[in-house]
C-alpha cells in the first residue's frame, strides 16, 4: 500500500475513532438525562409498599422494555444472530443483570440504616471502580498520557465531591438507623457490585456484540433475581397481597422502570464508544437531573435554608465541572490501539472473527452480516407490552400530589430533545450497532 493510500486509511480511521468518540459522550450525557427522569414517576407513589414490591415492580417494567425497544429497533432475528456468534457472552449478560438486582437492593437497606446523605457519595464509588476495571481488563486509559488520565480521574473526583453535597442538601432529617455498620457495608457492597457489573458491558462490546442484544439477556438476570429477593424476603402470600392492594399505582412504577431503561440503552452505547472508565461517570449524571426533578417539579427544598441551597447550586456546579473535564480527556489514538488489542484478545479466546469485532467496534455491520428486520413476532413483543402499559394505565390511580408541571413540561422537552438528537445520530453514525 502506498504512503498515500496509508495516510488516508489513518485519517479516515482518526476522523471515525472521533465521530464515535462524540456518539459516546452525547450517548452518557442522554443516559443521566433519562436516568434521572426514571425517579419522576416513583414520586407519584405515596402508600405504604415495601422496597421490595416497588423494586420488583420496576424491573418487572425494565423487562417489558428490554424485550420490546429491542425488537422494534433491530428485530429479533437480530439479536438472534448475535446470540449465536457470541453465546459466552449470555452468561455474562445474565450475570450482569443479577449483579444489578442484588445491588439495588443492597441500596434500600443504606438508606434505611445510613440515610441518602452517606449512602450516595459511598455507593458513587462505582464510578471509581468502573476505571480500575477498565484499566486493568480493558486497556483504557493506557497510553492516554498524564493531561487525559487528570481529566478522567480528576474529574470523577470532582463529580463524587459535587454528588456529596448534593445528597447532604436533599436529604432531610433522617433518624439513625439501628445498625449504621450494616448500612455503610450496603452502600459500599452496592457500589462494589454496580462497579464490577460494567465488566460483562465492557467485554460484550469488545466482543462485538450489540447493545441491544446483551440488555435483552441481561433484564433475564434482572427479574430472576428481583424475583427470587422479593418471595425470599417477604414471602409469598405478603408479597401478592401487597401487590393486589398496590393495583392502583404499578402502571407509575412500571412507568419509572421503563423511563429507565431507555437512559440505560444510552448509557450502554457510552460504555461500547467511550469506555467504562468515561461512561460511567457521564450518566452518573442522573442524579444531578433526580434534583432538578426532585427541586423543580415536585418542591423538595421548599422552605430550606439559604445554605441548603448554595450546597445545591455548589454540588451542581461541581458536577458540572467534573462531567466537563472527562468529556474533553478523549481517547488518543494511542489508546485506541490499546482498545484494539483487548478486542482482539477477546476475539483470539473465543473464537470469533476479527472482521466482526473490529467492524462492531467502529460501529458497522461486518461484509456479509444480513441487514436488520422485523417480523410477526417482534410485532407481539410491542404489541403485549403495549397492551400490558395500557392495562394498567387504565386502572391507575390519579394521585393527589402537588407538583409544578411549567418546570416539568420544560424538563420533559429537554430530555426529549436529548432522546431525538443522540437517538438519529446513533441511527446515522452506526445503525444501532
Amino acid at each position: 500500500m502506498s504512503s498515500v493510500a496509508t495516510t488516508a486509511l489513518e485519517t479516515n480511521l482518526s476522523s471515525r475513532s472521533r465521530s464515535l468518540q462524540l456518539l459516546g459522550i452525547l450517548s452518557g450525557l442522554t443516559a443521566g438525562a433519562w436516568l434521572g427522569a426514571a425517579e419522576a414517576p416513583t414520586k407519584l407513589v405515596t402508600i405504604g409498599l415495601s422496597p421490595m414490591v416497588i423494586s420488583l415492580v420496576m424491573v418487572v417494567g425494565v423487562f417489558f422494555a428490554r424485550w420490546s425497544l429491542p425488537a422494534l429497533i433491530l428485530g429479533a432475528s437480530s439479536i438472534r444472530a448475535d446470540a449465536r456468534r457470541t453465546p459466552h457472552l449470555i452468561v455474562w449478560a445474565i450475570l450482569a443483570g443479577c449483579l444489578w438486582a442484588v445491588a439495588n437492593t443492597l441500596t434500600i437497606y443504606a438508606i434505611r440504616d445510613i440515610g441518602l446523605s452517606i449512602a450516595f457519595p459511598l455507593w458513587n464509588s462505582n464510578s471509581l471502580l468502573g476505571i480500575l476495571w477498565g484499566f486493568l481488563f480493558f486497556n483504557e486509559l493506557r497510553g492516554a498520557g498524564t493531561r487525559r488520565w487528570l481529566g478522567v480521574l480528576g474529574g470523577t473526583l470532582i463529580m463524587c465531591f459535587g454528588a456529596a453535597i448534593l445528597a447532604i442538601a436533599s436529604s432531610g432529617t433522617h433518624a439513625p438507623g439501628v445498625n449504621p455498620t450494616h448500612g455503610v457495608l450496603a452502600a459500599l457492597g452496592a457500589g462494589v457490585l454496580w462497579g464490577t457489573m460494567y465488566i460483562p458491558y465492557r467485554k460484550a462490546y469488545l466482543s462485538g456484540m450489540n447493545p441491544l442484544c446483551f440488555v435483552t439477556f441481561f433484564t433475564i438476570g434482572e427479574l430472576g433475581m428481583m424475583s427470587t429477593l422479593s418471595f425470599g424476603t417477604l414471602g409469598a402470600q405478603q408479597l401478592f397481597h401487597e401487590l393486589t392492594s398496590a393495583r392502583g399505582v404499578i402502571f407509575w412504577l412500571m412507568l419509572g422502570g421503563f423511563i429507565w431503561v431507555i437512559g440505560d440503552l444510552f448509557q450502554q452505547y457510552a460504555a461500547k464508544y467511550v469506555g467504562i472508565s468515561r461512561g460511567i461517570p457521564l450518566s452518573n449524571t442522573n442524579q444531578l437531573w433526580g434534583l432538578l426533578w426532585g427541586v423543580l417539579v415536585f418542591g423538595e427544598l421548599h422552605g430550606r435554608s439559604t445554605t441548603t441551597y448554595t450546597q445545591v447550586i455548589g454540588g451542581s456546579l461541581l458536577m458540572i465541572l467534573g462531567v466537563g473535564a472527562i468529556a474533553f480527556s478523549s481517547a488518543t489514538g494511542q489508546e485506541h490501539s490499546q482498545w484494539r488489542a483487548a478486542a482482539q484478545r477477546e476475539s483470539t479466546r473465543y473464537n470469533l472473527s476479527s472482521d466482526f469485532v473490529e467492524a462492531r467496534m467502529d460501529g458497522r455491520q461486518s461484509d456479509g452480516e444480513a441487514a436488520p428486520s422485523r417480523g410477526i413476532l417482534d410485532w407481539l413483543f410491542v404489541a403485549l407490552a403495549t397492551g400490558v402499559f395500557i392495562y394498567f394505565a387504565s386502572i391507575a390511580r390519579v394521585p393527589n400530589l402537588s407538583a409544578n408541571w411549567t418546570p416539568a413540561i420544560f424538563l420533559s422537552i429537554v430530555t426529549l430533545i436529548l432522546l431525538v438528537a443522540c437517538g438519529l445520530r446513533l441511527w446515522r453514525t452506526t445503525r444501532f450497532q
